[in-house]
């Protein structure tokens, strides 16, 4: 039986994401020629040549390029198993860090940290960002969770379990100054300021389809994906915005009611909990996958 070097996989990977011996040597630390040496002993063990070099560099032979890709999975599961023993993943007190979408309502996430609380959470890590950024993170053990409401960024992710949480209607609100397009609403909304979200928020795509729908034409006085911002700005009345109504109740911002314009019909704001795959799954994670509902 052969046995696999976990020192020479890392010496190898490390190599080849430097791009050369030399690099790696300053980055772990190791002589040029010890690392050429583990090197050759990884290749003479696999029975395979991992790199050409090719004026002075190292190239991954298609070989190389496998053994890569399962040296990239072997590190990141044992920073899994040492980060799930680190945090008593199996404890009573178990410990989870969600990502969250940063166009994802407060009210929201206050929604699912009290759930993984009843749940069993000792501490609950929140950390708000782009898709991009969530979804590396995730795919990498430093999150163990991510709630979205962008349906682009759900449709391409590969290797995740995803659930939705379901659809909430969507209204419009603004100040009692805007009272008077309650009449002929969604048609009054012509001409009107709004405050929206980002081209990068699916609310934003379905709102956009709404109008040109319904042959309506709005301004665009402000965009923000910081919903907590838009109700501000809305509350000074600088413009209308478009929010899940189950998060909007009447609001008293800056001595100021929020009013409710009207609904939209068939545009909703839909919730997404992913998770990554992991061999030992977070608990609370778990529970949250198959339980929490909005």
């Amino acid at each position: 039986m052969k046995w696999l070097n976990y020192h020479h996989l890392l010496y190898f990977r490390t190599i080849a994401t430097e791009g050369s011996l030399a690099r790696a040597s300053q980055k772990l630390n190791v002589g040029q020629p010890a690392l050429s040496a583990q090197l050759k002993r990884l290749e003479e063990s696999l029975g395979e040549q991992l790199f050409e070099r090719r004026n002075r560099k190292l190239i991954l032979t298609e070989q190389g390029e496998l053994a890569l890709r399962y040296a990239n999975r072997i590190n990141d599961m044992g920073e899994e198993f040492i980060e799930s023993l680190q945090n008593k993943m199996f404890s009573e007190q178990a410990s989870i860090q969600i990502g969250a979408l940063d166009s994802v309502p407060k009210q929201i996430l206050l929604k699912l940290v009290q759930a993984a609380r009843r749940f069993g959470a000792g501490k609950v890590s929140i950390f708000e960002g782009s898709g991009d950024e969530l979804f590396r993170l995730l795919d990498t053990h430093h999150l163990d969770i991510v709630i979205t409401n962008y349906r682009r960024s759900v449709q391409s992710q590969r290797g995740f379990k995803a659930r939705s949480l379901g659809k909430l209607p969507v209204g419009v609100y603004g100040t009692k100054a805007f009272l008077p397009l309650k009449k002929n609403f969604p048609t009054s909304l012509n001409e009107q300021p709004f405050i929206l979200s980002t081209h990068h928020s699916q609310l934003r795509h379905d709102f956009n389809h709404f109008l040109q729908t319904n042959n309506i034409q709005i301004r665009v006085v402000a965009e923000s994906q910081d919903t907590s911002l838009k109700k501000l700005l809305g509350a000074d009345g600088i413009g209308l915005f478009p929010l899940a109504e189950v998060v909007m109740k009447p609001l008293l911002i800056n001595e100021e009611r929020l009013e409710h314009i009207g609904r939209l019909k068939n545009v909703f704001d839909e919730y997404w909990l992913i998770e990554g795959e992991r061999l030992m799954e977070n608990p609370v994670a778990k529970k949250l996958m198959d339980r929490f509902r909005i």
